[in-house]
Formats: structure tokens, sequence, C-alpha cells
């Protein structure tokens, strides 16, 4: 394949936006970089200007690890689920909440450490974490036995809401810190 030129810069973030869309799954900030036939420090903020101008509409830029997708936005969810018949968003059970918020929060992470922080099992949450496409094994770990490690998805983010992994810390109200 060819190389492309570059978009006119004015025209950039409407090119990145259609690339963005036109995906079925993320893609790396990097390959987009590459189809466009510009820098990553230019897409990366080309996609902050896009991510900001998405917060008025219906979409939202999501990224984690280098990925970047377009989805839809959390307000939306339910509506878009009507539509395309989708049940994903059943409730999650109270162990499986809680085995997700250890992974979120701990990852990567393994079942053990997962049951020890818990204090119970944890396989069944696991595994309907797994099959909903909230969770996936993200390495193994280097101690005895090299468990398999857990993290977070991109369909993670997007049932919470989330545009990335760092919206999950939230910053400490003052009346926490004692000030």
């Amino acid at each position: 394949m060819r190389k492309l030129q570059p978009p006119p810069t004015e025209k950039l973030g409407i090119v990145i936006e259609s690339v963005l869309f036109a995906v079925a799954s993320p893609i790396t900030v990097a390959d987009l970089a590459d189809i466009l036939s510009i820098d990553a420090e230019t897409a990366e903020k080309e996609l902050e200007t896009l991510a900001e101008a998405c917060q008025r509409r219906g979409v939202r830029i999501q990224r984690d690890n280098g990925l970047v997708q377009m989805v839809t936005a959390p307000e939306a969810a339910q509506y878009v689920q009507r539509v395309i018949g989708s049940n994903d968003h059943q409730p999650l059970s109270r162990a499986a909440l809680e085995t997700l918020a250890v992974i979120a929060y701990k990852q990567p992470i393994t079942r053990t450490d997962i049951e020890a922080l818990r204090g119970s099992g944890s396989e069944r949450a696991v595994a309907s974490l797994k099959g909903r496409g909230l969770i996936t094994e993200v390495g193994r770990s280097t101690g005895r036995g090299r468990p398999v490690l857990l993290g977070t998805t991109f369909q993670f983010l997007q049932y919470f809401g989330l545009e990335r992994p760092e919206d999950l810390s939230l910053p400490v109200s003052r009346a926490n810190t004692g000030e």
C-alpha cells in the first residue's frame, strides 16, 4: 500500500475522527499516525483536541495503553443498545462488582491476590467478568506457577463511561486530607 500525503493541518481532526469512526476495534496511536503520514506527537495533540470536542457530542474518544477508539457517549448507551438489541448492560452482581473494582484499581493482578483482598473466592465473578468482556488476561506473573494476570478492557471503560483508565483516580477531597 502506497503512503499517502498527510491531510492538510486544518483537516487533520476531521480525518482522524473519520478513521476512528471507520475502524471496528481499537487502533494504536502509532498506527493512526502512520496511516495519516504524520508523527505520533501530532496525532496525540489532535486526539486530545478531538476528545475535548467530543465531550459535547454523542461519542467519546477512549484511550488505554497506547490504543484509541471512538465509542458511544455513556449517557446515550442505553438508547443505542435498544436500537442494536444489545443486552450487555445487565447489572453486575455484588461479587462481580467487588472483583471488578479490585482488578481495576490493582491491575495487573492475579486471582489469588483478588481473593486475598476480597476475603472470598472469585472464580465465578472472574468468569462472569471475562464473559462480558470487562476483564482479560494481560500476562503472567513471575511468581510460583506463573499465574495469569488480569486487567480491564476497553469494554470496561465503555461500560463505566470512562475515557481512559486514569479516570478511575479520583481527587482526594480536603475533608479526607485533614485540611
